[in-house]
């Protein structure tokens, strides 16, 4: 049976409706929310004609778009692509290639052409109506990532390192011509130079100390709450870096807050440990969700205001668990497991009674090197829906920055 499309921007039922509660918190309106339909291979269409043209042929910056978020309503799909979208952009390459009737070489010739005026605008206007709810600015850096001959190299070595250095005092940092004089792609040779190289000299790694949780803590609800913005998905962890003095990086904090900080402050300094009722709920809101791929799922939305201890990261960690857990899930469709999963969970769990021993908490560290990818579309802000919170889907990595 073909499952129906997914929808963009969907939101799971609420974690009071699971447990048969009221809310604690009243219902919010959120301005320019649209739900549109993604259509199978060779189905799919935008709502809007006229926007769907837009995506497919204007490439535009991310303050564009979010300009026609705000004015005009446009609804686009950001983030990490799932793996239906992947299927999806394959085969319209394919379809390309043969119609065309192109070798591998020259295909490779037209993705990776030299300069902008020897782009070739049809291509990648062909393949971004193949998913059109993508912009063809983020098709285009998707495409030259998972293509590029310089992919997967493994870890970074102390001699590319130096070459790194070099390179951006000598061009400063102009990632295209850096990736030439190292030999690695251009976003590599980014996140590797602010993650592991810039303050390389004064970074701390290892366990936190209490000074620097209360000094991260405070930069992050100065940055957040107190501006009115999401304390897990409006951080500039770069700043963030920056106004730690650089000893911890970008990866360290936000590692440290969405794993440890966020929840405790949201949880009036204690810390919280997930429960079987948490399992309950993870699992029934994403049964509630309209998606063929858990790739499709957008964390950041599966939290609501009675049930926020846990960050998209942790969320989607726990899901993993909750699938793995499930025997032969390697060979299941998502709905398979889900129908497993949803037996297992069937019934809300008894609250565990409250415990007189004080748990050994695990300390949350920071390794010297955390080789993460952090590909992310660029000119396109990472989220998973323009017209509210999403999220660049962890494997991961995927690690969310909103930087």
């Amino acid at each position: 049976m073909q499952l129906p499309p997914a929808v963009v921007g969907q939101f799971p039922v609420p974690s009071n409706a699971i447990l048969g509660v009221p809310s604690k918190h009243p219902p919010h309106v959120v301005g320019h929310r649209r739900t549109i339909n993604m259509a199978l291979p060779g189905n799919e269409q935008h709502s809007n004609p006229e926007h769907a043209y837009i995506l497919a042929n204007k490439w535009l910056n991310a303050s564009k778009l979010a300009e026609l978020v705000k004015d005009e309503g446009l609804v686009y799909r950001k983030g990490k692509f799932s793996a239906i979208e992947e299927q999806q952009l394959k085969a319209a390459m394919e379809n390309y290639q043969h119609g065309k009737q192109l070798s591998a070489e020259q295909l490779l010739d037209i993705i990776f052409a030299k300069t902008d005026k020897s782009k070739d605008t049809a291509f990648w206007s062909e393949i971004t109506a193949a998913i059109p709810l993508r912009p063809i600015i983020a098709v285009y850096h998707h495409v030259r990532r998972a293509y590029h001959p310089m992919k997967q190299q493994g870890p970074w070595k102390a001699h590319e390192d130096e070459a790194l250095k070099q390179a951006v005092t000598d061009v400063g940092q102009q990632w295209e011509k850096v990736s030439f004089h190292v030999g690695r792609m251009a976003s590599d040779c980014r996140d590797r130079y602010r993650n592991h190289i810039v303050n390389r000299d004064i970074r701390i790694t290892g366990h936190w100390s209490k000074e620097e949780e209360n000094k991260l803590t405070e930069i992050v609800t100065e940055m957040t709450v107190k501006q009115g913005k999401d304390i897990d998905n409006d951080v500039f962890w770069g700043k963030v870096s920056e106004l730690m003095g650089g000893k911890r990086g970008r990866q360290q904090c936000r590692i440290k807050w969405t794993d440890a900080l966020s929840k405790t402050l949201k949880n009036e300094g204690q810390k919280p440990r997930w429960s079987q009722q948490d399992a309950f709920i993870l699992v029934h809101k994403i049964d509630s969700l309209n998606v063929r791929d858990d790739t499709e799922i957008d964390w950041k939305l599966i939290a609501d205001p009675d049930w926020n201890l846990w960050s998209a990261h942790t969320l989607q960690r726990r899901w993993l668990t909750l699938k793995k857990g499930v025997k032969g899930y390697e060979d299941m469709t998502h709905q398979e497991i889900m129908d497993i999963l949803r037996i297992k969970k069937a019934h809300l769990p008894e609250p565990p009674p409250p415990s007189s021993r004080k748990r050994k908490e695990r300390k949350v560290t920071s390794a010297p090197a955390v080789n993460e990818p952090e590909s992310r579309d660029e000119g396109v802000p990472e989220a998973g829906t323009s017209t509210g919170s999403g999220t660049q889907l962890v494997n991961q990595d995927d690690s969310t920055d909103s930087e």
